[in-house]
């Protein structure tokens, strides 16, 4: 593991590296704050979990969280969205929504992704465990959060992990990728065309078989331009509510699909996280 970079924020530390991944067969980058309260003590660790194009980048420069975090006291890990690399395979037309920038945080079966679209795992297994011995975090005190393909995730890998995360939250989730045009791409070319093996991937299916009654957080801007063709949070909120699941799902009039939309309800996620997670 390499630092790549680290930059003072709100009295803590914002830092970036680079690792060699067996999950993923390639370098992978990933970012890390850690708020001052970290110097004296292990702190809880939050997970962000990036969109379709997007690296560890943007939300690092963009979603305006570090604040929060310093003033909580917590830790916010966030990957890449996908792995990386000259001979990473790509979508055959390089479009944005498939291939890099685009591993929608599940384990690709399917030649020639299934060699390194282990996302997942990797986000998982393979960089909780290096950050947990590299960091001063505290293991079993975790939560996950995400926007749009990362949402996805974020409320996916909570669901398939019952008791691991202390809580959940997304901005503007991709909630039902079994019937969106993202997901069909996606799911067709990583997992194949047998739908039947979709469905473990999908929040809305997985709330019907869930064991553990995680209350779900969701910002959704009304103004979001993917909303009706591919976000569908109505499906969400059908799902949670015939299986009497816990969601809070807030509809904030006129925001869009942006940063500028994550920036603006930032704050109520981390205090979220804070409320739930062990100190």
């Amino acid at each position: 593991m390499e630092q790549v970079s680290n930059n003072l924020m709100f009295g803590g530390e914002q830092r970036r590296y680079q690792h060699r991944s067996s999950e993923l067969n390639c370098d992978m980058h990933f970012s890390i704050f850690l708020p001052h309260q970290a110097r004296e003590a292990k702190v809880p660790q939050v997970y962000w979990l990036s969109g379709l194009t997007c690296t560890d980048e943007n939300f690092v420069q963009k979603a305006g969280a570090q604040q929060y975090a310093a003033e909580h006291g917590v830790a916010i890990i966030a990957p890449d969205t996908s792995p990386r690399g000259e001979r990473i395979p790509d979508d055959e037309d390089a479009a944005w929504d498939f291939g890099l920038g685009a591993g929608f945080y599940i384990d690709a079966t399917k030649s020639p992704w299934s060699k390194n679209y282990r996302m997942y795992s990797y986000i998982t297994s393979e960089l909780p465990a290096l950050i947990n011995k590299n960091f001063p975090v505290i293991p079993d005190s975790v939560s996950i959060m995400g926007h749009s393909m990362g949402g996805h995730g974020a409320l996916t890998i909570a669901l398939k992990n019952p008791g691991h995360y202390q809580s959940v939250s997304a901005f503007a989730p991709i909630c039902a990728p079994t019937q969106c045009p993202w997901g069909h791409k996606a799911f067709g070319n990583y997992i194949g065309p047998d739908q039947s093996e979709w469905s473990q991937h999908d929040t809305c299916e997985l709330i019907s078989a869930s064991t553990e009654k995680l209350h779900l957080l969701v910002d959704q801007g009304s103004g979001d331009n993917f909303l009706e063709e591919q976000l569908k949070p109505e499906l969400l909120e059908k799902a949670c509510k015939n299986n009497d699941h816990p969601l809070t799902l807030r509809i904030q009039q006129g925001y869009d699909h942006s940063y500028f939309f994550i920036a603006s309800f930032m704050r109520d996620h981390i205090e979220w996280h804070t409320k739930h997670l062990k100190s």
